[in-house]
């Protein structure tokens, strides 16, 4: 899959230096970077925030370790999660062709006084992996809000 411009040029989207060695010593599953993508959320309600459906574009990584599941988009941590976390069941991931993987939660059960379902899409040639790696871990199959297959 081809790796987005800013990740290119600028390394938007890389799998941040400082975190590298942590995540090579937990023993990396699968990953990958400068992933073109969209945070996509609907119906989402926050202190100050309303969203009914808003889709924006990222350069972004994503990372499946033996201990945890780490997203950023550009710079930003969007998810660091322990595997033993026992909110890691509120997160979905679907493949629904593939070199697309979508990761999709209810706000609510990680933030006080959010609700609505936010989700990541990524294009990657990696998105069987990545599913089969999250599965593993304890993530729901489906979309939040949507079809879910236990």
């Amino acid at each position: 899959m081809n790796k987005t411009l800013t990740f290119r040029l600028l390394g938007l989207g890389a799998i941040p230096k400082a975190l590298r060695p942590a995540l090579e010593s937990e023993g990396i599953v699968v990953a990958d970077e400068g992933m073109p993508g969209w945070f996509v959320t609907k119906n989402v309600d926050a202190p100050g925030r309303r969203y009914r459906h808003r889709s924006e574009g990222f350069s972004g990584c994503l990372v499946v370790t033996g201990k945890r599941l780490v997203c950023y988009t550009y710079r930003k941590r969007q998810i660091n999660m322990a595997a033993d976390d026992p909110r890691i069941s509120a997160i979905h991931a679907d493949a629904p062709d593939a070199g697309t993987l979508s990761l999709s939660f209810e706000s609510s059960a990680f933030r006080k006084g959010w609700n609505g379902v936010i989700e990541l899409r990524f294009r990657t040639d990696r998105a069987r992996a990545f599913l089969d790696a999250l599965r593993a871990m304890g993530v729901r199959h489906g979309t939040a809000g949507g079809s879910e297959d236990i």
